[in-house]
C-alpha cells in the first residue's frame, strides 16, 4: 500500500510539472499577429458610357469642320470660329454664351484632338468609376465652364478644346484621393503622387508652348476640384462587421453645392467684362 501511494505522489508531481513547462511555454510564445483582411470598395459605376460618349462626341465634333475645311477649302481656324469657339467680342456684345460650352468640344487642329481624347481616356474613365455618372458628368462640366470663364475674363484671343474639363478632372481625382487615404493608404499617396507629376507636366508644357490657353487649364483646374470636393464619395470602414464593410457617403451639400457653382459661373459671364 504505501509503495502505492509513493507511485502515485510520483506520477502527481510529474503531471504537475509538465503542467507548468506549458504554461510557461504559453507565456513565452508571441501571440499570433492578425491577418490582412480585403475588402472591396463600392464604386460609383463599372462601365464608364458617360466619358465613352463624350470622347466620341469631341472626336465626331472635331471631324466636322476639318471635313467642311478639306471639302470647301476654307481656313480650319475660320470654321472652328463660326461653329462656336469662346471669343470674346461675339459673347460680350452679341451675347453668344453658348460658345462657353460649344468651345468645348471643338479643336483646332489634329494633335490637340488627339492629346486631349487620349488625356479624356486616361482620366476620364478613372473619375466615373469612381464618381458614378452623374456626378462625373456634373464635375466634367463645370471643370470645362469655369475653364472657359477663366479665359473670358483673362485671355482676349479665341479659344477651344476639352483641356479645361480635362485638367478639372485631374482637380478632381486628387481630392478623391486625398479625402480617401485614410482607406486607401499608400495607394492613395502613390496616385496622388502620379496626379501632380501629371499636372506639373502639362503646366510646363502651357507656359512654353506658344497659344496654349493655361487660363483655362489653371480655371478648369480650381473648378473641377471644387465640383470634386463636393460630389466625391467619401469612404468609412464599418468595423462592426467582419470582414469589415466599406460604406460610401456623400456630403450633404455636395448637390446644392454643384448647382450653386453653375449659378455663380453663370451670374459671373454675365458680368465680367473680357479683354478684347
Amino acid at each position: 500500500m504505501r509503495q502505492d501511494d509513493e507511485e502515485f505522489r510520483r506520477v502527481v508531481r510529474e503531471l504537475d510539472e509538465e503542467g507548468r513547462r506549458s504554461q510557461e511555454v504559453v507565456r513565452e510564445s508571441p501571440p499570433p499577429s492578425p491577418q490582412p483582411v480585403r475588402v472591396g470598395l463600392p464604386l460609383g459605376a463599372r462601365v464608364p458610357w458617360v466619358a465613352r460618349v463624350l470622347l466620341t462626341l469631341n472626336i465626331a465634333i472635331f471631324a466636322v469642320p476639318w471635313l467642311l475645311s478639306n471639302l470647301l477649302g476654307a481656313p480650319l481656324d475660320e470654321l472652328v470660329l463660326l461653329l462656336g469657339a469662346k471669343e470674346n467680342e461675339r459673347i460680350y456684345r452679341f451675347g453668344e454664351y453658348y460658345r462657353f460650352l460649344t468651345a468645348m468640344f471643338l479643336h483646332g487642329g489634329l494633335t490637340h484632338i488627339l492629346f486631349n481624347a487620349f488625356a479624356l481616356y486616361s482620366l476620364g474613365f478613372e473619375t466615373e468609376r469612381i464618381y458614378g455618372h452623374r456626378r462625373f458628368l456634373a464635375v466634367y462640366a463645370l471643370a470645362g465652364l469655369g475653364g472657359g470663364l477663366a479665359s473670358y475674363a483673362l485671355n482676349p484671343s479665341p479659344s477651344v478644346g476639352a483641356s479645361g474639363a480635362i485638367f478639372g478632372l485631374i482637380g478632381a481625382l486628387a481630392v478623391f484621393y486625398y479625402e480617401a487615404r485614410a482607406v486607401l493608404g499608400g495607394v492613395a499617396r502613390q496616385q496622388l503622387g502620379s496626379l501632380v507629376f501629371t499636372l506639373l507636366i502639362n503646366l510646363g508644357l502651357g507656359f512654353s508652348v506658344p497659344l496654349i490657353d493655361n487660363n483655362a487649364h489653371l480655371g478648369g483646374l480650381a473648378a473641377g476640384a471644387l465640383a470634386g470636393w463636393l460630389l466625391a464619395p467619401r469612404f468609412a470602414v464599418d468595423l462592426r462587421f467582419y470582414p469589415p464593410r466599406v460604406e460610401r457617403r456623400s456630403l450633404g451639400i455636395g448637390w446644392p453645392g454643384a448647382a450653386g457653382m453653375l449659378a455663380l459661373i453663370t451670374l459671373a459671364a454675365m458680368v465680367i467684362v473680357p479683354p478684347m
